[in-house]
């Protein structure tokens, strides 16, 4: 995508489940700007199946051109947020971008879903995207340029997507609702934007890998970059232009960069829509 002449040279932002995947393509992205990243991740050590630490990440970041930190913790805990905005507070000065990637899945039937994984989507996804945003907003309120942007998706009340794995909808629709509301509760403070984004397509990343049909999977999904750039994308425009509302990627990329052509990213000649979006011609 064209390069918006490096808008986030010297801004800061902190990532949440930053270690690989979409959190890794933005923070290396940003670092691609000339951004400082700090890195929140719970992977210390490499993992037997996936690949990347926090630690490698912060080595991606600095390759590409960034400066970075890491923090080992989980966005659940209230301590660890702490350390994180401490930690930029104190290498780089300030928050400029709160980012909040950290998200769990469970897609099983209610009579089949655990209650161990109810609770973990809704405190990774509800509560770790409160608490840093939380944590991060008195720095963000003395930057010049703030921005809260939340992978999430638009809210679609189709029935499919209400029935199809409640727990987890409620959980990303709670993501979104929530920066909405943080829009409309700081509306009056102009130069933070609070923002959503979410893939058009289902993201080629080490946990789709690992499905049992990851390979399948894989040769229909888009690369992450695609998540990274549109997240550049929107990361530079102007707080009114973008504050309160829900970007599909490619929509960004479309609206921001002027990309039209997807095909560098991947995902073949009919890539598989993400979850939550509306399937053409859908009979339900």
């Amino acid at each position: 995508m064209p390069e918006p002449q490096h808008a986030l040279t010297d801004r800061t932002l902190v990532i949440s489940g930053a270690s690989r995947g979409i959190g890794l393509a933005i923070a290396v992205a940003a670092g691609a700007q000339g951004a400082n990243v700090v890195l929140l991740a719970k992977t210390d050590q490499p993992h037997p199946r996936l690949p990347g630490t926090v630690h490698t990440a912060v080595a991606e970041v600095e390759a590409a051109g960034g400066r970075a930190a890491a923090v080992v913790g989980d966005v659940r805990d209230e301590d660890t947020v702490r350390r994180v905005v401490d930690t930029a507070l104190e290498r780089f000065g300030g928050i400029d971008v709160c980012v909040n990637n950290a998200s769990a899945i469970a897609t099983e039937p209610t009579e089949q879903l655990s209650a161990k994984k109810f609770d973990l989507m809704m405190d990774i996804n509800l509560r770790g995207t409160f608490l840093l945003t939380k944590a991060c907003l008195p720095s963000l309120r003395a930057s010049a340029a703030a921005r809260v942007l939340t992978v999430a998706p638009p809210v679609n009340l189709n029935p499919r997507w209400l029935g199809e794995h409640p727990s987890y909808t409620l959980s990303k629709y709670g993501m979104t609702l929530l920066s909405q509301g943080w829009a409309a509760e700081y509306a009056d403070t102009a130069n933070i934007a609070f923002t959503c984004l979410w893939p058009q397509t289902f993201i080629a990343t080490s946990a789709v890998a690992a499905l049992p049909d990851g390979d399948r999977q894989l040769a229909s999904a888009r690369s992450p970059r695609i998540m990274a750039d549109a997240a550049v994308a929107l990361l530079t425009q102007a707080s009114a232009k973008v504050s309160g509302k829900c970007y599909l990627d490619a929509e960004a990329l479309t609206e921001f960069a002027g990309v039209t052509d997807f095909a560098d990213y991947g995902g073949g000649a009919d890539p598989t829509l993400d979850l939550f979006l509306d399937r053409p011609k859908d009979p339900r």
